[in-house]
């Protein structure tokens, strides 16, 4: 039962009743796994384009006239994750619980890092010898201490988007400015401005401004551009309830309830609230220095040609159920392409007898956002997969997978999942748009029953938090979707601090 002061609470957070008792209705009943159907492989639900088409897409979209752009990187998610190692080691100077070769390698390769010359003046500044002879001491705590405390250069607090990633002669580069690169390579329009927008965290806002005053302007003289960013914050009303272990809102030791940000599913409001034809999606972490980037600046525009040529396809089908003569023979090739070439199978067929139904359920089919998305082959790394699956309508559909959403425990879905031969790593071309120009309310395309359950805990005590769906699986799952494989070279992301040695961060 609510309080007064819950309700109080819902008002200020900008969370309807209705919604509250959505999120207590999944804590009770639980959440139903997926039930795959088959992994989607090249030749049945992945494209693979040769080189000629490849350079066709790219041409379609280097011509294509009076199209906005622009990129959205989620770029919220603090750093944390990357430096557990670190971390363990900081707590555990023995090193019991950290693998010796991890922090050997780190430490062995320090000055491999961009961040390397900022981490030396901060020792110095706090009179502590330098990297070199620290290192012929064996005493590693005060380069990793300082590289991670607010009172070093605090990456350990930071988010991705700040920290130095990428070494240049004129100065060195956090991913925050390769996504300006790369976007002036890519969301370019002749006379128009480049658009990105980041999403971030409130405590982090100042620190992206303060950077793109410096930088922007650097970028904007060399790529003979200029730029227009936004951000934007997780939304609190698309915060979720905690619950205990008896379902019931989990409250803080004042009284009130406990709620925590829904995942990364909740940033589906801020990709709606942008307005533009062509939405490039791109995690903060994946980015290359330059001279990497050319593969995924030319898989860039083939997937937004790919898109551009398949939102043609569909608007022109839309246009064709609105006419009076269609005729069953042209209904019925309608309905051929959307198994065929937008991977949209129906499992029951319509009665083209009945030409208004027909008409009907085609409409509803292909009047929704569009994405084409970059899949590249399943190397080890975690991250959802392409799928064919049920959507909530029963049809069978392209689906991104997480494993969460899995039953392992069922050995013919667990097999499924395993004979996966892509992923996707977060890399999406989008149309938020509709025939007749009007953009889709995107949350209307989510499959709300793709949320799960974690377990947590809170000064001591445990309980159960709802993750919303997805941004890229469940959020989008009633999207018209293409998978197209994209070379693993364009797929570079940084989870560990280490993984900034790869060659390819380098």
């Amino acid at each position: 039962m609510l309080l007064e002061k819950d309700y109080r609470q819902l008002t200020e957070k900008g969370i309807s009743e209705e919604y509250l008792q959505w999120q207590l209705s999944i804590f009770e009943r639980g959440v139903e796994f997926i039930k795959l159907s088959k992994p989607a492989v090249v030749g049945d639900g992945i494209i693979r384009f040769s080189e000629d088409v490849l350079n066709r897409f790219i041409l379609v979209y280097e011509t294509a006239e009076k199209v906005s752009k622009t990129k959205f990187v989620p770029a919220s998610g603090a750093a944390s994750r990357m430096f557990k190692d670190l971390f363990e080691y900081l707590d555990n100077p023995n090193k019991s619980k950290t693998p010796e070769a991890f922090i050997l390698r780190f430490i062995e390769n320090i000055d491999k890092f961009a961040f390397s010359g900022e981490l030396q003046e901060v020792l110095r500044r706090t009179g502590h010898p330098g990297i070199d002879e620290l290192i012929r001491q064996g005493d590693f705590e005060p380069i990793i201490r300082l590289l991670l405390v607010q009172e070093g250069l605090g990456y350990g607090n930071l988010p991705k988007g700040l920290l130095k990633f990428h070494s240049y002669p004129d100065g060195n580069r956090t991913p925050f400015e390769e996504h300006l690169s790369e976007a002036a390579r890519y969301a370019n329009t002749p006379g128009q401005p480049v658009n990105l927008h980041f999403t971030v965290s409130p405590e982090h806002m100042e620190g992206f401004e303060r950077l793109m005053s410096k930088v922007v302007p650097v970028f904007e003289k060399k790529f003979g551009v200029t730029y227009a960013i936004s951000f934007s914050i997780q939304k609190p009303s698309t915060d979720t309830l905690a619950v205990d272990i008896k379902n019931q809102p989990f409250r803080n030791s004042d009284g009130t309830m406990l709620f925590r940000p829904g995942g990364h599913g909740a940033l589906i409001d801020n990709l709606n609230a942008l307005e533009a034809e062509i939405i490039f999606v791109k995690n903060i972490d994946n980015v290359v220095p330059e001279k990497y980037v050319e593969p995924t600046v030319r898989y860039k525009k083939a997937l937004a040609g790919k898109l551009l040529e398949m939102r043609r396809q569909v608007y022109e089908m839309l246009k064709e159920l609105q006419d009076t003569s269609l005729t069953p023979e042209r209904a019925k090739q309608i309905f051929n392409k959307l198994g065929d070439e937008l991977c949209y199978r129906v499992q029951q067929t319509p009665d083209f007898k009945d030409m208004q139904g027909t008409k009907k359920i085609l409409f509803k089919i292909l009047n929704r956002p569009i994405r084409v998305c970059g899949v590249v082959k399943n190397l080890g790394e975690p991250g959802g997969g392409p799928f064919w699956a049920p959507n909530s309508h029963g049809d069978i559909t392209l689906q991104i997978i997480e494993s969460s959403q899995v039953d392992h425990e069922n050995s013919a879905q667990a097999e499924i999942f395993r004979t996966a031969t892509h992923f996707n790593p977060v890399d999406l071309v989008c149309c938020p748009y509709d025939f007749q120009g009007h953009k889709f309310d995107l949350n209307a395309y989510v499959d709300k029953s793709t949320c799960f359950i974690s377990q947590k805990s809170k000064d001591g005590k445990e309980l159960k938090a709802l993750e919303l769906p997805g941004l890229w699986n469940g959020a989008m799952a009633d999207w018209l979707t293409v998978f197209v494989e994209v070379p693993v070279e364009t797929f570079n992301p940084v989870k560990t601090v280490n993984d900034l040695l790869r060659k390819e961060h380098q």
